[in-house]
């Protein structure tokens, strides 16, 4: 009698309720093709299902399944798929190698390396398999990279290496939801994944809240006329073809809900599966979220999915619901998600399942990246070489949606985006008829001189570049009892900026005095009006964010709505961002009249990208998946660790800010399971420095509150008296600010 294999045990010691190993290999194989299937990748995906757990086709695996010593059972796979199909086989060899594990490099790079590379495991000696796996697997003499990988660079080593990151994104997932299923059977558990709203019902459920919309009274009608104009004009363009396209309609013209109806309808016109909104910064994601569940009405909770750092679905209120969210963040299955830059653009660099998991669901999909124009500069020529990619072999639609259009278009921009439609009306006059502000420079204001100005306002906001000088001015105008004084930072957790926030917009609509000191993380998105802003000087793109706090309901003038951009030499600046300051000042003398006009951000945007061409692939991704495409080498484990949007290094501090943090950290010391409590406490995190905390443990400031067996990663903080209500967290010894003097 055939001995027979399993891929994971059971509780029965007759192994009756075990996994049979070729059941499990051919779900992987059926799923992860299923999941190929819209990029034209189907056999490649099946076959590397195939041979992930070839290994497991041993008597030392059917050991450790017993309780033996683990056992490398990925290796085999590997070896079969490059000896059998060589180049394609070398690239499916990679995923299966490292579906626990990661991506490796291909050879040694001589950098730090946690994963033996590729080269060495396929040459690695393996136990003998079990007789008699080829006939379980049925293996094909054949296989090529599918036809639908249409060349467009040379060499092609780029797409090959993406190609080889969407096929272990196909392989993971299959692996991991095979896996789930079989445990949640075994152990009766109930895994809500699927039956999600489809795109033609969210459609129809956006229409139906634009009509409301539409209806009520505005005290600004041709701001609504306008908004309208936009709406249609974009939804015109929805039968057009899958691509490229660009949304470039200034702050005030609704271009969210316009962006989405457009994403929609398109999803609906060419058979895409979701619509994917990238936004830059955590701290509108929940907003915009929030706007989209509104707007789909009793659909909205169950077809919007939010991930970001901050993640744990907040504006879902049934359990079950919050739940499958929770589950459908591995592998993005809803038909809408609001994610981040940094979670969408690092994860297509990727070489972590973990992180891969969703890359497939990418495929297929309208992405809009909202604040275009705020593409990391370090790693912007990888970053539109993906985005091509994604447009020209992934079936997906990109949508650059700003106020400030970034200059990324050829010819202008070497190797930029081509065939971009834009779905906006006329931009030019869009801008021409939305002018909402009066933008001057009043040069140089030293803290002395700005206090005056914001005692003298009622109702005016302050942006600075750093957290010190925030909190200097805030401190100057607290001594003096400043009514309707307020003060934002990311040293205050999520959920007490958000309580600020909603003070501010109370204050403003009421007419109350309400005068806010902010650091840049009030500029980007955040649904604010004020008739007076004051803008420490930054980048064009920073001002332009800035200017859409004021007026931005467009109830008053453009003459009685002032932004005013001015110089402190007492606070200096990094190196990057005084950069950017100096092109906009020579931006400024040539664009007076409008400094934020299309002419003048496109001017601004190609001075920086031809004074900063050197430092675009800053760390050379594209040059080392070059120099390997002949060999396809390809140095995956590198890349990941290079591709870093955030590239400082911090640590979180979890903030006992109300019974609810409270009650989560007493949870915390006693878990067995940390995954749904760190989710909860999200919103009660700061970030800080490395230095900082290591003076705040010294202290005794923060304990570790998580069992041991968790390592140091769940610091608290013990002194209440450093957070304070205003201000957040604050530590008497400003040496411990300067690591992170100029962040958010």
């Amino acid at each position: 009698m055939k001995q027979r294999y399993y891929a994971h045990s059971g509780n029965e010691t007759d192994h009756s309720d075990w996994q049979g190993l070729s059941e499990h290999l051919h779900c992987v194989a059926n799923t992860a093709a299923e999941f190929a299937h819209v990029f034209g990748a189907q056999h490649v995906a099946y076959y590397a299902g195939l041979l992930h757990d070839l290994g497991k086709y041993s008597d030392a695996f059917a050991h450790r399944l017993e309780g033996g010593p683990r056992v490398d059972h990925s290796t085999a796979g590997a070896q079969e798929a490059y000896l059998r199909w060589c180049g394609v086989g070398k690239l499916m060899a990679y995923a299966i190698a490292g579906h626990h594990a990661g991506l490796a490099n291909g050879i040694n790079t001589g950098t730090k390396s946690t994963r033996s590379e590729l080269a060495e495991r396929l040459q690695r000696a393996l136990p003998p398999l079990a007789e008699g796996w080829e006939e379980d697997l049925a293996l094909v003499e054949k296989l090529c990279i599918p036809i639908v990988l249409q060349p467009r660079i040379k060499p092609l080593s780029f797409q090959l290496a993406f190609f080889t990151r969407m096929i272990f994104s196909c392989l993971v997932d299959a692996d991991y939801l095979d896996t789930e299923r079989f445990y949640a059977k075994l152990k009766h558990l109930d895994k809500p994944r699927g039956n999600y709203p489809s795109i033609a019902q969210l459609d129809a459920a956006l229409d139906t809240h634009l009509i409301g919309v539409q209806q009520k009274k505005s005290s600004a009608p041709h701001v609504d006329t306008l908004r309208q104009r936009i709406l249609h004009h974009a939804i015109d363009q929805a039968s057009l073809p899958p691509g490229l396209f660009s949304f470039t309609v200034p702050t005030g013209g609704g271009k969210t809900l316009s962006s989405m109806s457009f994403a929609l309808k398109h999803a609906l016109a060419q058979q895409l599966r979701r619509v994917i909104y990238v936004i830059p910064y955590t701290s509108i994601i929940e907003q915009n979220a929030a706007v989209f569940r509104d707007a789909f009405g009793s659909l909205g909770e169950h077809a919007v999915l939010e991930h970001h750092s901050s993640y744990q679905q907040q504006g879902v209120q049934d359990k079950s619901t919050r739940d499958k969210l929770q589950l459908a963040a591995e592998n993005w299955e809803p038909p809408v998600i609001c994610t981040t830059a940094v979670q969408f653009f690092e994860s297509l660099f990727a070489d972590r399942p973990a992180q891969c998991r969703k890359l497939h669901n990418i495929a297929g999909s309208v992405i809009v990246l909202d604040e275009a124009q705020t593409l990391p500069r370090k790693l912007l020529i990888p970053t539109l070489e993906a985005i091509k990619e994604l447009a020209h072999n992934y079936r997906c639609s990109i949508v650059l949606c700003t106020a400030t259009q970034p200059a990324l278009l050829a010819p202008n921009f070497q190797d930029g985006l081509e065939n971009v439609r834009e779905i906006a009306p006329n931009p030019t006059a869009l801008y021409r008829d939305l002018q909402r502000v009066t933008v001057r420079h009043i040069g140089e204001q030293s803290d002395e001189q700005l206090a005056p100005r914001l005692i003298a306002s009622e109702q005016v906001l302050m942006i600075v570049n750093n957290r010190r000088h925030a909190r200097t001015l805030y401190d100057m105008l607290n001594t003096q009892a400043t009514p309707g004084l307020f003060h934002l930072t990311t040293l205050m957790c999520a959920q007490h900026r958000r309580e600020q926030l909603d003070a501010i917009r109370a204050c403003l609509q009421r007419g109350d005095p309400c005068r806010v000191i902010s650091t840049s993380l009030i500029e980007a998105g955040v649904d604010i009006d004020f008739p007076l802003v004051l803008r420490a000087e930054a980048g064009l793109d920073s001002i332009a964010q800035a200017a859409g706090r004021c007026n931005r309901s467009g109830h008053r003038s453009a003459h009685e709505s002032l932004v005013l951009v001015f110089s402190t030499p007492q606070w200096s600046m990094p190196t990057e961002l005084e950069a950017c300051a100096a092109h906009m000042r020579t931006i400024f003398p040539k664009y007076q009249d409008d400094p934020l006009s299309l002419e003048a951000i496109e001017d601004y945007f190609r001075e920086i990208y031809w004074h900063e061409n050197s430092q675009l692939d800053f760390h050379h991704i594209l040059e080392q998946l070059h120099a390997r495409g002949d060999t396809l080498d390809f140095p995956f484990e590198k890349i990941a660790r290079e591709y870093r949007l955030i590239e400082s290094t911090m640590q979180t501090v979890i903030i006992p800010y109300n019974a609810t943090a409270d009650a989560l950290i007493q949870s915390l010391r006693h878990a067995t399971f940390v995954g749904r409590i760190a989710n909860q406490l999200q919103p009660y995190l700061v970030q800080i420095p490395d230095d900082a905390l290591t003076a705040l443990r010294e202290s005794g400031a923060v304990q570790n509150i998580a069992p041991e067996h968790f390592g140091g990663q769940f610091w608290a903080l013990m002194s209440t008296d450093l957070y304070d209500e205003h201000c957040g967290l604050s530590w008497s010894d400003p040496f411990q600010l300067t690591a992170e003097s100029y962040s958010l």
